[in-house]
């Protein structure tokens, strides 16, 4: 897991709090929660800080099932999944870039599956983060 921006483990993060800090890509958090919502609703969305060390992430649910992680830093924000070993076979047949494929097979490997985190920065990085979202979620 990465350090969020938000540390501070006596308040979480206010909605107002993320456009300064995520900066430009403040936009594609936004559109990011609106596609999840649109493709896998109903959803929650709940601030989580499982330390002082990393901060605070917005953990995204389906019923019980976590879909995935998001960690707000400046200027940009990473998106982290948690992915089985169904999801990953799947990954590996699909038309994901080289390095996010590197990024998976690289990750540790943990009874829950394997930590993914990508960095989101442009619009362009969404397009990787909604297949490995539905990849997740169908399997």
């Amino acid at each position: 897991m990465t350090t969020s921006a938000f540390l501070d483990t006596c308040r979480e993060p206010r909605p107002d709090e993320l456009p300064a800090v995520l900066g430009r890509s403040h936009v594609h958090w936004e559109r990011l929660l609106a596609y999840l919502a649109e493709q896998y609703a109903p959803l929650t969305a709940t601030w989580k800080c499982y330390s002082r060390k990393f901060g605070w992430s917005l953990q995204v649910k389906q019923k019980k099932r976590t879909v995935l992680y998001m960690v707000p830093h400046q200027k940009c924000f990473r998106v982290t999944f948690v992915l089985g070993d169904k999801a990953v076979a799947v990954a590996r047949e699909s038309d994901l870039p080289a390095q996010v494929m590197a990024d998976i097979d690289g990750a540790r490997k943990y009874v829950e599956g394997r930590g993914v985190n990508l960095e989101v920065r442009i619009k362009r990085d969404l397009a990787v983060i909604e297949t490995l979202a539905a990849i997740k979620m169908a399997n």
